[in-house]
């Protein structure tokens, strides 16, 4: 890959690991050896989906369709959400916990875990990783919590669930648009990895803070937020599907060949995270497809500033970082992980802490309504920026 094309080049070299990052094998990688001076585009950066053909190609109508049988299910389907809530792993429904994990292995099998030591040893990754911890945890709370009060000044219920969702950093679907779009996989496990310890330390007190001590909200219920919630529900969605593909790729490696793994396994596993994506979302929509049409007043509230949220803080991290020399992938995996949230564990404390049945669940719920479609149409935007800006490597 060639380096930044921009005055901010020499910039760009400094944060660049040294070990190329590993991709999945593709039908134009031979064509791609025999061109080595032609520069790709951004936009021509190999997908996490890429094997798929077609299917990755119109990924965006599966998962339009997706939501719309979940919605059709949810509201014919007789107690549906009763069924789907009947079974709860770690206080999410087990089809949904299902869902997220088969998800999240396959894109966790691509990380190079063999050549991370190599990463961890260059001062330019613990600058990406200050650079995401302040973005993450400072200017991404604060955002929500100022747009909480903005759009639900009259709705202190609603502006809590709002408040739990910004507090929530993704472990799980950031990983899929950032293989969507191109960045960088191996830096997106690292960042992703950070933000799940720094989220079982901080996400307690300041869910207190923000919502008891700033909001002035007198429920003694988020008083008894409990650090074991969020430490199983982290552990639980990040550390089994990132053991089963550190023990995998080993494994495999070591028992086949590095060339087996890429050519055969990769290729195999791959379709499943995009199996998982639109088996989440169906799962979702059918669980929250009442709400969405009997509340939505109220699910149209809390939809406008989680729009203005994902919007602007993914278009500031992604200008700040293109300012600051930042390569195309590291900008993507940087701005993906700075608007996505965790929406399994916003759910799964509003529910435990407030009810099933109260405003705070519904306003975690609708985070993955408008997360899902807001971050796919942000993949094919800033592939097009991407290209239009000539932003290289």
């Amino acid at each position: 890959m060639s380096e930044h094309a921009s005055p901010a080049g020499a910039a760009q070299e400094t944060v660049r690991p040294a070990v190329p990052v590993a991709t999945m094998p593709s039908p134009d990688a031979e064509a791609q050896e025999q061109q080595p001076d032609e520069d790709p585009k951004p936009d021509e950066k190999v997908s996490a989906f890429k094997s798929l053909g077609w299917l990755d190609r119109y990924l965006a109508l599966w998962i339009f369709l997706s939501m719309a049988v979940g919605i059709v299910i949810g509201n014919f389907a007789p107690n549906v959400d009763e069924v789907l809530q009947r079974g709860q792993f770690v206080g999410v429904s087990v089809p949904i916990a299902i869902g997220l994990l088969v998800m999240m292995y396959p894109i966790l099998c691509n990380v190079r875990y063999e050549a991370l030591h190599v990463i961890l040893r260059q001062k330019a990754l613990w600058k990406q990783i200050g650079f995401s911890i302040f973005v993450n945890w400072i200017i991404a709370p604060f955002s929500m919590l100022a747009l909480a009060w903005a759009f639900l000044p009259d709705e202190p219920d609603l502006r809590a669930g709002l408040i739990l969702v910004g507090l929530c950093r993704c472990i799980a679907m950031v990983l899929i648009w950032n293989g969507l779009a191109g960045g960088d996989a191996e830096y997106c496990a690292i960042l992703v990895a950070v933000n799940s310890v720094l989220q079982m330390v901080l996400f307690a007190p300041m869910a207190v803070f923000f919502i008891s001590v700033i909001s002035h909200n007198g429920s003694d219920n988020i008083r008894k937020l409990s650090y074991s919630v969020v430490a199983t529900s982290v552990g639980v969605f990040l550390g089994i599907p990132l053991a089963a593909a550190v023990v995998t790729r080993l494994g495999l490696r070591n028992m086949a060949s590095p060339e087996w793994y890429e050519r055969v396994f990769v290729r195999f596993a791959s379709p499943w995270s995009l199996i998982g994506l639109l088996y989440t979302i169906i799962v979702l929509f059918a669980a929250q497809g009442k709400h969405v049409v009997r509340q939505i007043v109220s699910v149209v509230r809390v939809a406008a500033p989680m729009i203005v949220y994902f919007i602007v803080i993914f278009f500031a991290t992604l200008c700040v970082t293109r300012r600051l020399g930042f390569g195309y992938r590291l900008g993507c995996t940087q701005s993906f992980t700075a608007a996505s949230n965790n929406f399994e564990l916003a759910i799964a404390v509003a529910v435990a802490t407030f009810g099933p049945n109260s405003d705070e669940a519904l306003a975690t719920s609708v985070g993955p309504l408008i997360e899902v479609p807001v971050l796919l149409a942000l993949v094919y935007l800033v592939k097009w920026l991407g290209n239009r800006w000539r932003w290289r490597e």
